[in-house]
Protein backbone atom coordinates (compact mmCIF):
# COMPACT_ATOMS: atom_id res chain seq x y z
CA UNK A 1 0.00 0.00 0.00
CA UNK A 2 1.34 3.47 -0.93
CA UNK A 3 0.35 6.12 1.61
CA UNK A 4 0.86 9.89 1.77
CA UNK A 5 0.84 11.43 5.25
CA UNK A 6 -0.06 15.14 5.27
CA UNK A 7 0.45 16.62 8.72
CA UNK A 8 2.01 19.95 9.73
CA UNK A 9 3.20 18.67 13.12
CA UNK A 10 6.44 17.08 11.99
CA UNK A 11 6.91 14.89 15.07
CA UNK A 12 3.44 13.34 14.68
CA UNK A 13 3.82 12.96 10.91
CA UNK A 14 7.16 11.19 11.24
CA UNK A 15 5.84 8.98 14.05
CA UNK A 16 2.85 7.92 11.93
CA UNK A 17 5.17 7.19 9.01
CA UNK A 18 7.41 4.96 11.15
CA UNK A 19 4.43 2.94 12.37
CA UNK A 20 3.01 2.48 8.88
CA UNK A 21 6.38 1.46 7.46
CA UNK A 22 6.66 -1.19 10.16
CA UNK A 23 3.34 -2.47 8.85
CA UNK A 24 4.88 -2.91 5.40
CA UNK A 25 3.43 0.21 3.80
CA UNK A 26 5.35 2.58 1.50
CA UNK A 27 4.96 6.01 3.07
CA UNK A 28 5.77 9.55 1.90
CA UNK A 29 5.39 12.56 4.20
CA UNK A 30 4.63 16.22 3.50
CA UNK A 31 3.90 18.97 5.99
CA UNK A 32 1.54 21.33 4.13
CA UNK A 33 -1.36 21.32 1.73
CA UNK A 34 0.41 22.71 -1.33
CA UNK A 35 3.07 20.00 -1.19
CA UNK A 36 0.32 17.41 -0.80
CA UNK A 37 -1.43 18.56 -3.97
CA UNK A 38 1.85 18.62 -5.89
CA UNK A 39 2.78 15.11 -4.75
CA UNK A 40 -0.59 13.57 -5.60
CA UNK A 41 -0.30 14.89 -9.15
CA UNK A 42 2.75 12.69 -9.76
CA UNK A 43 2.21 9.64 -7.52
CA UNK A 44 -0.80 7.30 -7.41
CA UNK A 45 -1.44 6.83 -3.70
CA UNK A 46 -3.82 4.26 -2.29
CA UNK A 47 -4.66 6.39 0.75
CA UNK A 48 -3.92 9.95 1.85
CA UNK A 49 -3.85 10.55 5.61
CA UNK A 50 -4.85 14.20 5.69
CA UNK A 51 -4.76 16.59 8.64
CA UNK A 52 -7.74 18.89 8.34
CA UNK A 53 -6.18 21.91 10.05
CA UNK A 54 -3.26 22.59 7.72
CA UNK A 55 -1.60 25.99 7.34
CA UNK A 56 -1.60 27.62 3.91
CA UNK A 57 -3.82 25.42 1.77
CA UNK A 58 -6.40 24.16 4.27
CA UNK A 59 -7.06 20.44 4.56
CA UNK A 60 -10.66 20.99 3.41
CA UNK A 61 -9.43 22.48 0.14
CA UNK A 62 -6.89 19.69 -0.30
CA UNK A 63 -9.64 17.10 0.23
CA UNK A 64 -11.96 18.73 -2.30
CA UNK A 65 -9.20 18.85 -4.89
CA UNK A 66 -8.19 15.23 -4.28
CA UNK A 67 -11.69 13.83 -4.69
CA UNK A 68 -12.17 15.82 -7.89
CA UNK A 69 -9.32 13.93 -9.52
CA UNK A 70 -10.10 10.82 -11.60
CA UNK A 71 -9.10 7.58 -9.86
CA UNK A 72 -8.32 9.56 -6.74
CA UNK A 73 -6.81 8.10 -3.57
CA UNK A 74 -8.95 7.29 -0.56
CA UNK A 75 -8.81 10.07 2.02
CA UNK A 76 -8.63 9.52 5.78
CA UNK A 77 -9.04 12.88 7.48
CA UNK A 78 -7.47 13.68 10.85
CA UNK A 79 -8.48 16.52 13.14
CA UNK A 80 -8.11 17.66 16.74
CA UNK A 81 -11.88 18.18 16.86
CA UNK A 82 -13.97 15.06 17.14
CA UNK A 83 -17.47 16.50 17.30
CA UNK A 84 -20.25 14.99 15.21
CA UNK A 85 -20.57 18.26 13.26
CA UNK A 86 -16.89 18.18 12.31
CA UNK A 87 -17.07 14.54 11.28
CA UNK A 88 -20.09 15.17 9.09
CA UNK A 89 -18.42 18.19 7.50
CA UNK A 90 -15.29 16.18 6.74
CA UNK A 91 -17.24 13.31 5.18
CA UNK A 92 -19.35 15.73 3.17
CA UNK A 93 -16.16 17.15 1.68
CA UNK A 94 -15.52 13.73 0.18
CA UNK A 95 -13.31 12.12 2.82
CA UNK A 96 -13.72 8.35 3.00
CA UNK A 97 -13.06 8.15 6.72
CA UNK A 98 -12.50 10.46 9.67
CA UNK A 99 -10.32 9.91 12.74
CA UNK A 100 -10.17 12.41 15.64
CA UNK A 101 -6.92 13.11 17.48
CA UNK A 102 -5.56 11.65 19.68
CA UNK A 103 -5.88 8.24 18.06
CA UNK A 104 -4.45 4.77 18.59
CA UNK A 105 -2.00 3.70 15.90
CA UNK A 106 -3.61 0.26 15.78
CA UNK A 107 -6.93 1.86 14.82
CA UNK A 108 -5.26 4.03 12.19
CA UNK A 109 -3.63 0.98 10.60
CA UNK A 110 -6.91 -0.96 10.64
CA UNK A 111 -8.79 1.93 9.03
CA UNK A 112 -6.13 2.30 6.31
CA UNK A 113 -6.33 -1.38 5.45
CA UNK A 114 -10.13 -1.18 5.34
CA UNK A 115 -9.92 1.77 2.93
CA UNK A 116 -7.44 -0.06 0.71
CA UNK A 117 -9.83 -3.02 0.50
CA UNK A 118 -12.41 -0.73 -1.10
CA UNK A 119 -10.29 -0.56 -4.26
CA UNK A 120 -11.76 -1.73 -7.55
CA UNK A 121 -11.78 -4.65 -7.93
CA UNK A 122 -12.29 -5.18 -4.20
CA UNK A 123 -9.38 -6.87 -2.44
CA UNK A 124 -10.36 -9.63 0.03
CA UNK A 125 -9.06 -9.43 3.63
CA UNK A 126 -7.09 -12.69 3.18
CA UNK A 127 -5.33 -13.28 -0.15
CA UNK A 128 -5.22 -16.89 -1.39
CA UNK A 129 -3.59 -18.61 -4.36
CA UNK A 130 -3.59 -22.39 -4.19
CA UNK A 131 -1.86 -23.39 -0.95
CA UNK A 132 -0.40 -19.88 -0.53
CA UNK A 133 -2.22 -17.59 1.93
CA UNK A 134 -1.41 -14.02 3.00
CA UNK A 135 -3.13 -12.12 5.80
CA UNK A 136 -2.20 -8.45 5.26
CA UNK A 137 -3.65 -7.29 8.59
CA UNK A 138 -1.76 -9.87 10.65
CA UNK A 139 1.34 -9.51 8.44
CA UNK A 140 2.11 -13.16 7.83
CA UNK A 141 1.95 -15.67 5.00
CA UNK A 142 1.76 -19.45 4.89
CA UNK A 143 2.30 -22.09 2.24
CA UNK A 144 0.85 -25.56 2.64
CA UNK A 145 0.05 -24.57 6.21
CA UNK A 146 3.64 -23.66 7.06
CA UNK A 147 4.36 -20.10 8.15
CA UNK A 148 6.89 -18.29 5.94
CA UNK A 149 9.66 -16.13 7.34
CA UNK A 150 9.40 -13.01 5.18
CA UNK A 151 10.78 -9.50 5.58
CA UNK A 152 8.34 -6.55 5.50
CA UNK A 153 9.32 -5.75 1.90
CA UNK A 154 8.92 -9.38 0.81
CA UNK A 155 5.48 -9.44 2.41
CA UNK A 156 4.56 -6.18 0.68
CA UNK A 157 5.69 -7.46 -2.74
CA UNK A 158 3.75 -10.68 -2.21
CA UNK A 159 0.67 -8.69 -1.19
CA UNK A 160 0.93 -6.51 -4.28
CA UNK A 161 1.25 -9.51 -6.60
CA UNK A 162 -1.62 -11.43 -4.98
CA UNK A 163 -3.85 -8.33 -4.95
CA UNK A 164 -3.34 -7.98 -8.71
CA UNK A 165 -5.37 -11.20 -9.11
CA UNK A 166 -3.41 -12.53 -12.07
CA UNK A 167 -2.56 -9.19 -13.67
CA UNK A 168 1.07 -8.60 -14.63
CA UNK A 169 2.72 -6.11 -12.25
CA UNK A 170 5.70 -4.26 -13.66
CA UNK A 171 8.92 -3.71 -11.72
CA UNK A 172 8.21 0.02 -11.90
CA UNK A 173 4.80 -0.45 -10.27
CA UNK A 174 6.28 -2.62 -7.53
CA UNK A 175 8.95 -0.01 -6.89
CA UNK A 176 6.30 2.71 -6.65
CA UNK A 177 3.85 0.80 -4.47
CA UNK A 178 6.20 -1.04 -2.12
CA UNK A 179 9.06 1.41 -1.73
CA UNK A 180 8.82 5.16 -1.06
CA UNK A 181 10.05 8.26 -2.85
CA UNK A 182 13.64 7.64 -1.68
CA UNK A 183 13.92 4.49 -3.83
CA UNK A 184 16.34 4.64 -6.75
CA UNK A 185 14.35 3.94 -9.96
CA UNK A 186 17.44 2.32 -11.50
CA UNK A 187 18.08 -0.04 -8.62
CA UNK A 188 17.93 -3.85 -8.83
CA UNK A 189 16.07 -3.93 -5.50
CA UNK A 190 12.86 -5.27 -7.03
CA UNK A 191 14.61 -8.13 -8.85
CA UNK A 192 16.63 -9.00 -5.75
CA UNK A 193 13.52 -9.03 -3.54
CA UNK A 194 11.61 -11.17 -6.06
CA UNK A 195 14.46 -13.69 -6.16
CA UNK A 196 14.57 -13.94 -2.36
CA UNK A 197 10.80 -14.27 -2.22
CA UNK A 198 10.81 -17.05 -4.82
CA UNK A 199 13.37 -18.95 -2.79
CA UNK A 200 11.33 -18.67 0.40
CA UNK A 201 8.06 -19.64 -1.30
CA UNK A 202 9.58 -22.90 -2.46
CA UNK A 203 8.28 -25.32 -5.07
CA UNK A 204 6.32 -25.45 -7.22
CA UNK A 205 7.10 -21.85 -8.19
CA UNK A 206 4.20 -19.37 -8.02
CA UNK A 207 5.79 -16.12 -9.25
CA UNK A 208 6.03 -15.97 -13.02
CA UNK A 209 8.33 -13.57 -14.85
CA UNK A 210 6.68 -12.10 -17.94
CA UNK A 211 9.51 -10.95 -20.25
CA UNK A 212 9.69 -7.18 -20.74
CA UNK A 213 6.51 -6.76 -18.68
CA UNK A 214 6.93 -7.76 -15.06
CA UNK A 215 5.73 -10.42 -12.66
CA UNK A 216 2.49 -12.17 -11.79
CA UNK A 217 1.01 -14.84 -9.60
Amino acid sequence: MRVLVVEDHAELADSVARVLRREGMAVDVVYDGSDALERTMTVDYDVVVLDRDLPGVHGDDVCKELVSQPHHARVLMLTASGTIVDRVEGLNLGADDYLPKPFAYAELVARLRALARRAQPAVPPVLVHGDLRLDPAQRFATRAGERLTLTPKELAVLECLLSAQGRVVSAEELLERVWDEAADPFTTTVKTTINRLRSKLGLPPVIETVPRSGYRI
